[in-house]
């Protein structure tokens, strides 16, 4: 990996509070928990984590950050479910056209192919093959 999930997580989840708006306490709260502990509470943290995503599709840097979080479970807990969780989030962050940062982009097709060969899906598919065709090139 180019990069540090963990410290990505963190940049990420600081661009969230605007995005959150009235839920940016109950988000810094359960990231609180899930930071600060392990095994059954952090695994509880990380799915309030995620339920609170589902309620911000659109909220382009709370998605990135529940990717990295995804990852840092996956080296917690190596099980499928994980890597499909992070799968499913890749692919609707690289779907969505709203304003994301190129840093972001980079770092989550990374983090999409991991997940994809933790799954044993190491060859290209449409989706992949669609986000690699999509992405500006050069100087853009």
């Amino acid at each position: 990996m180019h990069f540090d999930p963990a410290l990505a997580a963190q940049d990420a989840f600081s661009q969230s509070e605007l995005e959150l708006g009235s839920d940016w306490d109950r988000a810094v709260e359960l990231e609180e928990t899930f930071s600060s502990n392990a095994g059954a509470i952090a695994r509880e943290a990380y799915e309030g984590l995620l339920a609170l995503a589902q309620q911000y599709p659109n909220a382009h840097s709370f998605q990135a950050f529940c990717i990295y979080i995804t990852w840092q479970q996956v080296t917690e807990e190596t099980i499928a479910r994980h890597f499909e969780t992070g799968l499913k989030l890749c692919e609707t962050y690289l779907a969505s056209r709203e304003t994301r940062t190129e840093r972001d982009v980079e770092q989550i097709e990374e983090l999409y192919g991991s997940f994809r060969a933790g799954l044993g899906l190491e060859e290209e598919d449409e989706i992949q093959a669609e986000f690699r065709k999509d992405t500006p090139k050069g100087g853009d």
